[in-house]
C-alpha cells in the first residue's frame, strides 16, 4: 500500500507522543499493518522518507547497450545467444535473456523475416524505369491493358508447412502427419485478364513447363478469342512479364 509524506508524518508524530501503534490504528488514518511498519522503519532509519529500493545493478552501461544494438543492426538475422557471445566480448557477461531484454528496450523485437523476390540491379533498374515511364497513367489508360501470367501448382502436396494441434506423443499419429513424395507432379497454368474481367484459362500437360511453342499456341488459341470477347474493335496493349519464353525472337516477331 502506497501512504503519502503527510500520512506517514502524524503516524510519527504521534508516535513521538507516547501513542502506541495500536492507539493509532484506532484512528483508522491508516491499516494497522502500514502503521507498524511505517514505525519501525523511523526507529530503524530516523526518518519518515521511504527509500527506494536499488535493486539488482545493470551488468550494462548505456554505451555498451548501444554497442549491442550496432551489433544487432549490422546483422539483422544474428540469434540472442551470438549477440551474448560477441557482447562477451565487449567485456559484458550477460545471458541470451538479458540480451533480449536491452533490445526490446531499443523496439527491436524477434520476428519471422517476410519473404520477396530476390532482386538484382537489372530488376530494380527496370521497374524503376516502368514506374517513371507510367507514373502519369490513369484507370482510364490501365483499363486499355490485358495482363497474362503462367504459375506452376504441386497436384500433391503443400509448398509451405502446415500447421498441426496433437498432444504428446502424436508426432507420427496419422492425422498430424503431411504426406511427401520425393517428385510431385506438377502443372504450369497460364490466364489473363483485364479490367474487363477475366479472361481464359489454360491448363498445361502434367510436368509441362511453359516454353516458346506453348506460348505461340495460347496467344492464338486462347489470347486473341480474349481480346476480341473484352475489347472487341477497340485497341489494347498487352502486358507480360520478361520470362525467357516471353522474349523468345519468334513470340516477338509474332507480337510485332
Amino acid at each position: 500500500m502506497v501512504t503519502c509524506k503527510e500520512t506517514r508524518a502524524v503516524i510519527i508524530a504521534l508516535h513521538k507522543k507516547g501513542f502506541t501503534g495500536k492507539d493509532i490504528a484506532a484512528s483508522k488514518i491508516a491499516p494497522k499493518s502500514t502503521i507498524y511498519r511505517i514505525i519501525k522503519n523511523f526507529k530503524e532509519s530516523g526518518s519518515i522518507v521511504v527509500k527506494k529500493a536499488s535493486g539488482r545493478p545493470r551488468k550494462s552501461s548505456k554505451r555498451q547497450d548501444r554497442l549491442l544494438k550496432l551489433i544487432q543492426l549490422r546483422d539483422r538475422g544474428t540469434t540472442s545467444t551470438e549477440l551474448a557471445q560477441e557482447w562477451q566480448q565487449a567485456g559484458v557477461s550477460a545471458s541470451a535473456r538479458t540480451v533480449r531484454r536491452r533490445l526490446l528496450e531499443d523496439g527491436l523485437v524477434s520476428r519471422r523475416a517476410a519473404k520477396k523476390p530476390l532482386l538484382s540491379r537489372k530488376n530494380i533498374r527496370d521497374r524503376l524505369i516502368f514506374c517513371k515511364r507510367y507514373r502519369d497513367w490513369t484507370a482510364e489508360d490501365w483499363g486499355k491493358v490485358i495482363f497474362s501470367d503462367e504459375s506452376p501448382f504441386r497436384l500433391f502436396g503443400a509448398s509451405g508447412k502446415k500447421l498441426v494441434r496433437r498432444r504428446q506423443g502424436e508426432r507420427y499419429h496419422q492425422s498430424c502427419v503431411m504426406p511427401t513424395v520425393k517428385h510431385p507432379e506438377t502443372i504450369h497454368v497460364w490466364g489473363c485478364f483485364s479490367a474487363k474481367g477475366v479472361g481464359s484459362l489454360t491448363i498445361l500437360p502434367k510436368n509441362t513447363a511453359m516454353n516458346k511453342e506453348w506460348y505461340q499456341h495460347i496467344f492464338r488459341a486462347q489470347l486473341l478469342p480474349t481480346i476480341q470477347e473484352q475489347f472487341g474493335d477497340e485497341q489494347c496493349l498487352f502486358q507480360h512479364d520478361g520470362a525467357p519464353c516471353h522474349k523468345a525472337k519468334v513470340i516477338t516477331k509474332w507480337l510485332g
